[in-house]
């Protein structure tokens, strides 16, 4: 019998952190109401937008294009009651053989079920070079550039975001945690 307390006692001590983090994480995605939706309103993301702009390697011979590397734009959304919803990403093609990436966004699926995107960030995703595999955080590379400036595209009447110059090296970096 007393082996069996002992045993309760010390899953209930091993899982309560568990718990906590569980709880504590969950308030941060989204889960609830967003504070700052309220004054967002005219903020929202259009049905579709570009994310542009170039990745380079850096290497002991010099910076150069960086082809086939991905970037991936992450963003946020709140639903038709003002709650975020949970962190999704989309993902570039690989770039060209300028480092050039362009990245078509459209939301409408999102907007038939009432999700506006309020907030992206770009993030570096992947390297194709084995001599450059590393990220670094030159332009937030690897903590997100937010999207925050663009130019209206008039023909297509879309907004065109551009992000970096982002830049991979061969040697590791020290990184920050993301915070999606």
């Amino acid at each position: 019998m007393a082996m069996g307390k002992r045993c309760s006692l010390l899953l209930t001590l091993y899982l309560f952190p568990l718990t906590v983090i569980v709880g504590a994480s969950a308030s941060g995605y989204g889960y609830g109401p967003n504070p700052n939706s309220y004054h967002l309103k005219n903020k929202y993301f259009p049905e579709v937008f570009s994310v542009q702009g170039i990745v380079y390697c850096k290497s002991t011979s010099g910076v150069f294009p960086l082809k086939g590397s991905v970037v991936r734009i992450t963003c946020l959304g709140l639903d038709k009651y003002g709650y975020e919803t949970a962190p999704f990403s989309v993902l570039s093609r690989p770039t060209d053989a300028n480092g050039y990436f362009l990245a078509k966004l459209s939301s409408e699926l999102l907007e038939a079920d009432g999700v506006k995107i309020v907030q992206c960030k770009t993030f570096l995703h992947s390297s194709k070079m084995r001599a450059c595999p590393y990220a670094t955080n030159i332009s937030s590379g690897v903590s997100g550039a937010p999207l925050s400036a663009y130019r209206m595209l008039g023909s297509a009447n879309m907004r065109l975001y551009s992000v970096g110059p982002f830049v991979y090296t061969f040697t590791p970096q020290q990184t920050t945690p993301s915070p999606y």
